[in-house]
């Protein structure tokens, strides 16, 4: 029951910090003002298919903690992802907070060319926790076209 109880937690320690932005308010105001592309989905597509992501990237962390341990896990690993999540949690907050739709799309391609480069790390430690992480680099791909479309749109 320990053992399980611990594995819990764990999870739940590689889970948590991907949802810490959701702590930031959203200004619904900024964003209803913008012109979006045809292509926006609806605004419940963003909590479902982030949480799906955010779980497989914990899922893939928390098999490659199993298998290494933190410190066993290389620290070019440690680095990339350390790098990718500061990208991704920083949209929330250059785009609602400041408003800014370039800084949020510097942040949408930052954190998918990151998101490449963690996806090669994984390959290299454990390839079958990369299967993980392939909706990740599909949204922040999306992202990032969406992004950059709404900044050039929106561009005055």
């Amino acid at each position: 029951m320990i053992i399980i109880l611990k594995k819990i937690i764990l999870f739940i320690v590689c889970l948590a910090p991907w949802f810490l932005t959701t702590l930031v308010p959203i200004n619904q105001e900024f964003y209803n003002s913008l012109i979006l592309p045809f292509f926006t989905p609806p605004n419940i597509f963003y909590g479902i298919f982030w949480t799906i992501t955010y779980i497989g990237i914990a899922i893939s962390t928390y098999q490659l903690i199993t298998t290494y341990t933190w410190a066993g896990l290389p620290n070019s690993y440690k680095r990339i992802l350390l790098i990718n999540y500061l990208c991704n949690q920083s949209f929330t907050f250059l785009f609602f907070t400041l408003e800014n739709t370039f800084l949020g799309f510097i942040s949408c391609l930052a954190t998918f060319i990151s998101c490449l480069f963690l996806y090669e790390e994984v390959t290299r430690l454990q390839e079958r926790s990369t299967k993980y992480l392939n909706p990740y680099v599909l949204l922040s791909l999306f992202a990032t076209v969406l992004s950059v479309t709404i900044y050039i749109i929106n561009a005055k």
